[in-house]
């Protein structure tokens, strides 16, 4: 399942293994002409989410990730956070962006209530040390695994 979720610097698709954030050149000017390219955020990566409806001034929404130092003060920071996208109250943004953190919290929840971080890294770990994996593709996946 792909959905879409239009921002005015960028567009969250969600999967059903992860969120991607693309940015296009919008996302870059308005984000300091430091947010470039698709950013992949696998489930069980994702500590939270945050969502800021909008008002008066801009919403957004914002996917901490293990281990991630997101924005903290407020509208200004998260235009240039990689983990967030902002939007307007036009077209009911407030509503889809409200669903889109719905849908997420359920998928990490049921991320959840399964297996931790931790216990696939130890997993992965032992299949690494037993020579089913090289290093290089358990580093690779342990960095999927946590979101960075």
């Amino acid at each position: 399942m792909e959905k879409e979720y239009k921002g005015y610097n960028g567009t969250v698709m969600l999967t059903d293994k992860s969120v991607i954030i693309k940015r296009g050149i919008k996302g870059f000017l308005l984000g300091g002409m430091m947010l470039r390219g698709d950013k992949t955020i696998p489930f069980s990566g994702i500590a939270a989410v945050q969502l800021k409806k909008a008002g008066l001034v801009a919403g957004y929404i914002q996917f901490s990730v293990m281990g991630g130092g997101e924005a903290k003060a407020g509208l200004f920071q998260s235009s240039m956070d990689e983990n967030t996208v902002n939007f307007h109250v036009y077209g009911g943004k407030n509503e889809q962006f409200e669903e889109l953190r719905h849908l997420v919290e359920e998928r990490i929840g049921n991320h959840a209530s399964g297996h931790s971080v931790a216990d696939e890294i130890a997993k992965l770990s032992g299949l690494r040390d037993t020579g089913v994996l090289t290093e290089n593709e358990f580093q690779k996946k342990k960095k999927q695994l946590l979101g960075v």
